[in-house]
């Protein structure tokens, strides 16, 4: 069965509400500061939003039908999806097709979560029941030591180095620079990554995300009414999600990207070599070198080398991350899921809040989250273009 396009969907209005380390305000309050946000940057009235997807881990005991009542809206089509980082690209392609549909006529896909001093805590204990009943009683708790066990075993199993990782976290960081909302703003060299000090072997601290507050957040709505309410914005080409992808794989080394990437790029009309950037999602380093690879752009285990070869500044001839990615600009939640596509938007509409891709008109946005143990269970992308009207 063929799929049907995403002609005559726009996306626009990328917004971020400025990150914060720690944060007193609710989840409730970042993602209603955004839905301000949006309505104020499209110049339309809070009731025009009619539909919402909303991601986060810290609205409990609230969902996204709870928050329609404390944001006062009375949307006629919802979603809230529970997929962490890879909630981005599933509310993207969703929206789309409530546009498309008829459903709704401007979605707002918003992404927030505070952090408290206690909240991250709160969040991995509660995270899923396999943990609970896999890890936990070992003594181990939340995502280093996860990711740990993965990177070692990829390095392992490919031969990668630390140091190959290091070029790529030393990379990000000179992309957060210029990115005003970056938690990280000190340049990183590879011996400070090098000798940084150990989190959870062979992880060190710049391999690891550091948890904060914000929101992520863009509309979706039809080309006619962004062009009639004179919005610059963005066109969709192809998007693919996938959840417990390669099941009996005894350890991740690849995800649901794999499985779709043909019907990706397919779709979208375009391969890999016509990307001009990637936003991948990027809690560990070893997560952006299986998406490179499973995206297309080397072989599986490649991705080392591929790394060695290319200059993954903005500038460069890889732009990769292009705003600091979550290594440096920092995890708010369930916006580390959402951050890369609202970077591609700014980056295709001329918006960007740091340095741009120089001649970028097609941009791949990749998504993760959900990590048991072993591996993680949801993966997406999307394949943005910029809009010729």
């Amino acid at each position: 069965m063929s799929r049907m396009g995403y002609d005559g969907i726009a996306v626009c209005v990328p917004v971020t509400v400025p990150y914060s380390r720690y944060s007193l305000r609710s989840a409730h309050w970042f993602c209603g500061r955004a839905l301000a946000d949006l309505i104020a940057g499209a110049g339309v009235a809070k009731a025009d939003v009619d539909g919402f997807c909303i991601s986060s881990f810290t609205l409990a005991p609230d969902s996204a039908v709870g928050l329609t009542q404390h944001l006062g809206v009375s949307p006629r089509w919802l979603d809230h999806i529970p997929m962490g980082g890879a909630s981005g690209a599933v509310a993207l392609r969703r929206a789309a097709r409530a546009v498309q549909c008829g459903d709704a006529d401007i979605v707002a896909c918003i992404a927030g979560d505070t952090n408290h001093v206690d909240s991250f805590r709160n969040t991995i204990a509660s995270f899923s029941q396999f943990a609970n009943d896999a890890v936990y009683p070992y003594g181990s708790g939340g995502p280093n030591a996860s990711f740990a066990f993965l990177t070692d075993h990829y390095m392992r199993e490919f031969g990668a180095a630390r140091e190959d990782f290091g070029k790529l976290c030393v990379a990000q960081r000179d992309n957060a620079l210029s990115t005003p909302h970056a938690m990280m703003k000190r340049p990183l060299s590879l011996d400070d990554y090098l000798n940084a000090r150990p989190i959870a072997d062979p992880l060190r601290l710049f391999d690891c995300v550091m948890p904060c507050a914000g929101a992520e957040a863009f509309l979706v709505m039809s080309d006619d009414r962004a062009k009639s309410l004179g919005l610059p914005h963005a066109t969709i080409l192809s998007t693919i999600e996938r959840h417990n992808a390669y099941p009996d794989d005894p350890i991740q080394i690849r995800a649901g990207w794999a499985m779709d990437v043909d019907g990706f790029y397919d779709h979208a009309g375009v391969g890999p070599q016509d990307i001009d950037f990637v936003q991948a999602y990027d809690d560990y380093p070893v997560i952006c070198f299986m998406q490179i690879e499973d995206l297309g752009f080397c072989p599986k285990g490649e991705a080392a080398a591929f790394v060695r070869e290319h200059d993954l500044t903005t500038a460069g001839d890889f732009p990769f991350n292009t705003s600091g990615g979550q290594l440096s600009v920092g995890q708010a939640g369930a916006a580390g899921g959402s951050l890369g596509l609202v970077e591609s938007i700014r980056q295709l509409t001329d918006q960007c809040l740091g340095k741009a891709v120089d001649g970028a008109h097609v941009g791949l946005a990749s998504c993760f989250g959900m990590i048991n143990y072993d591996r993680g269970l949801c993966t997406s992308a999307a394949i943005l273009g910029r809009s010729t009207r």
